[in-house]
């Protein structure tokens, strides 16, 4: 089974600072085994993509395919340059007012350009829309607050998961670090971790990368 460690540099990094990363991290991206994905904001993902050894996901797509959408970026473009696309998480359904109608309608247009939804879900109910294949489990309260759920409650939710939808693959999100990424990663259903602000520092995302 691969293991996921997935970046998600949320609405950080110049191009300067992503060079900067770049440089510090390709011993560690050339010689792991691990599936790592860096999700990086959309106007780093054309100097991501000529990078090697690094898979690329997209924090969001449009709702809505090419057209007179103005700010949006559909799958098609996204598709150029990613493989991967973060769907649902917490921040967008706060923050954009993203509802379960809309966030399907985001992983059917994804699913449409062959690109690989990661959807963010905060709870074992949560509704997963079919097509999906790999989930991210993040506890709200856990997310930047540097308190990480316990291992064996994100085992228990992950196995709920999988179980409930026929998911392969669920990851763990939510203060994850060098420190506890093991205590994961050995459970029995969880398959890789998603990795926020941790995933910044070039030496803490490495040293992550090390140790699950």
């Amino acid at each position: 089974m691969e293991t996921f460690i997935i970046a998600n540099w949320k609405s950080h990094m110049l191009l300067s600072q992503a060079q900067e990363w770049v440089e510090s991290m390709n011993a560690t991206l050339t010689s792991t085994s691990k599936k790592v994905i860096i999700c990086p904001p959309f106007t780093l993902l054309p100097f991501l993509s000529v990078q090697k050894n690094m898979l690329l996901g997209a924090q969001d797509i449009s709702p809505f395919g090419m057209g007179a959408y103005t700010g949006a970026v559909n799958g098609a473009q996204i598709k150029e340059f990613a493989l991967y696309v973060l769907i649902g998480h917490s921040e967008r359904r706060e923050y954009f007012k993203e509802d379960d109608t809309i966030l399907s309608q985001k992983v059917t247009l994804a699913l449409e350009q062959g690109l690989t939804p990661i959807y963010c879900v905060q709870g074992k109910d949560t509704i997963i829309p079919s097509g999906i294949d790999i989930v991210a489990y993040e506890p709200i309260w856990a997310i930047g607050s540097g308190k990480a759920e316990s291992c064996e409650q994100a085992n228990e939710v992950a196995l709920s998961i999988k179980a409930k939808n026929s998911i392969k693959t669920v990851l763990y999100g939510g203060s994850v670090s060098s420190k506890n990424v093991a205590s994961f990663t050995a459970m029995e259903a969880i398959d890789g971790v998603l990795v926020g602000s941790a995933s910044l520092n070039a030496v803490e995302f490495s040293a992550i990368i090390q140790n699950a």
